[in-house]
């Protein structure tokens, strides 16, 4: 392929399960920069969970957050946003409640959820954005400008949920998962995939110029429409069989070996030091 971009999700495909990003992986990124390749993360994460990631590779030439609704500039500098319309975040939320399920959104630096407890402590944990405790949550969305809903519960509940979800919000919302016990609500033209093209429209290319990195639903759009999409051997099995490149797992720096094996042809440092 001709590659002039590498774009990658970040939980469970470029970060190890710790949360971390190794010094061969960040070294591998700044090494792909300097030969000149685009460096673009693409996340669910919001623009202040992304920050600290994007500043720790140090390379990044732009980011994609909250799966493709937002597309920001490496100093964190809005680039593009789509929205959810203010009558899909009540129907978001009244789906949610119906479900008894616990739920968020997102403004700034913080996040801002409905119950008090595991999943909220969690989150604010894993993401380093700090959580708002906000029962009503519709009065909230109706509110402010709203490019994310996200809900938590069981594995088999959520399941359940998406089945459900995907048609009922067709044409309305993207809904989508990134871990089994998240269901994300985006922007109906809301996707990665998308997020890669107004990137592209921005810093010239396209995005079957983009190599691809990713391990769950919501990374599926860009790993299908991208030049090469690769699956980290930790990604789900139902992503994985529609994907034909692999590379180890995020926990063995899985996307750092790739890139130097192919795109950066440097055999000798393929497996961590």
């Amino acid at each position: 392929m001709n590659c002039r971009a590498i774009a990658f999700d970040l939980d469970d495909t470029l970060l190890r399960d710790d949360l971390s990003v190794s010094d061969y992986t960040a070294d591998t990124l700044r090494e792909a920069a300097r030969r000149g390749f685009l460096v673009i993360p693409c996340s669910g994460r919001a623009r202040d969970s992304m920050l600290p990631i994007v500043r720790r590779i140090d390379c990044a030439s732009c980011f994609v957050a909250c799966n493709g609704s937002e597309v920001w500039s490496a100093e964190g500098e809005l680039l593009h946003r789509s929205l959810l319309s203010h009558d899909t975040t009540q129907a978001i939320a009244a789906f949610g409640r119906r479900h008894g399920v616990y739920m968020q959104t997102y403004q700034g630096a913080h996040f801002y959820f409905t119950e008090e407890g595991r999943w909220a402590d969690a989150y604010a944990r894993s993401s380093m954005l700090t959580g708002r405790f906000t029962p009503d949550l519709e009065s909230f969305l109706a509110a402010h400008d709203i490019c994310k809903i996200l809900m938590m519960g069981e594995v088999e509940h959520i399941a359940a949920m998406l089945a459900e979800g995907q048609p009922l919000f067709a044409g309305r919302a993207s809904v989508t998962c990134s871990k089994p016990y998240f269901l994300e609500f985006n922007p109906p033209d809301s996707n990665k995939a998308h997020g890669l093209e107004v990137a592209g429209s921005l810093f010239g290319f396209t995005v079957e110029e983009v190599m691809a990195f990713g391990d769950s639903l919501n990374d599926l759009s860009m790993l299908q429409a991208a030049g090469r999409g690769v699956c980290v051997a930790n990604a789900r099995g139902d992503v994985r069989a529609l994907v034909p490149h692999s590379c180890p797992s995020n926990q063995e720096d899985g996307v750092a070996r790739y890139l130097r094996q192919t795109l950066l042809q440097d055999p000798g440092k393929e497996t961590q030091p």
